[in-house]
């Protein structure tokens, strides 16, 4: 099976995480899409604004419209810090083929992950531009070069490039304006909920 994976926080998931999902599924022809939630990201700091539960479910909402994705409790079930590598090890059991999905921020700080050279033999990485700034172009050619020496496959996913952040959505909620690039469902959720306020 070619299965994909896409890790992150989505707090909350947002209109770029579905678009570069969609992208990911049809470019390199997945049987299989799994959104995964973290637990705990050990790259940044997080407080657990939304709960991994309420997360859960806002991801369900947001991705409930690509036919190949399953949103999956994985890494909130296990608990603790989410290391990608555990969790592309558990899912490669079974000879599956991994896609690992990431934005250009992730891909940037990859040499910094848990066993990241262990990650290259596990899946092939598979990253989406969250933004035009072309000053990242030659940055991103020389992770890849230093990548791909360790062994790495790397693939671009083409896709129109949304520029959003969660943190941004959050603070745009926190102050109470207008929250663009929510899928409709995720929004009435954070209402109802009384997220990020």
């Amino acid at each position: 099976m070619r299965l994909g994976i896409y890790g992150g926080t989505f707090s909350p998931p947002h209109i770029g995480h579905t678009e570069a999902a969609a992208a990911f599924v049809k470019q390199m022809k997945l049987d299989r899409l799994l959104v995964i939630p973290t637990f705990t990201p050990p790259h940044k700091d997080f407080s657990e604004e939304a709960g991994a539960e309420r997360r859960l479910e806002m991801c369900r909402l947001a991705f409930s419209s690509i036919p190949m994705a399953e949103v999956s409790d994985l890494e909130i079930k296990r608990g603790g810090k989410s290391y990608t590598y555990i969790t592309l090890e558990e899912l490669s059991e079974g000879g599956n083929e991994l896609f690992f999905l990431c934005g250009t921020d992730m891909l940037l700080t990859f040499d910094l992950w848990k066993r990241y050279e262990y990650i290259f033999s596990l899946a092939t990485i598979c990253y989406a531009r969250r933004e035009s700034d072309k000053q990242n172009d030659e940055k991103i050619k020389e992770k890849i070069r230093q990548y791909e020496k360790l062994g790495a496959k790397i693939v671009k996913i083409e896709h129109s490039v949304t520029e959003v952040s969660s943190s941004q959505l959050r603070l745009d909620i926190k102050r109470g304006g207008r929250v663009p690039y929510l899928h409709k469902a995720v929004q009435n959720y954070i209402q109802e909920k009384g997220l990020y306020r």
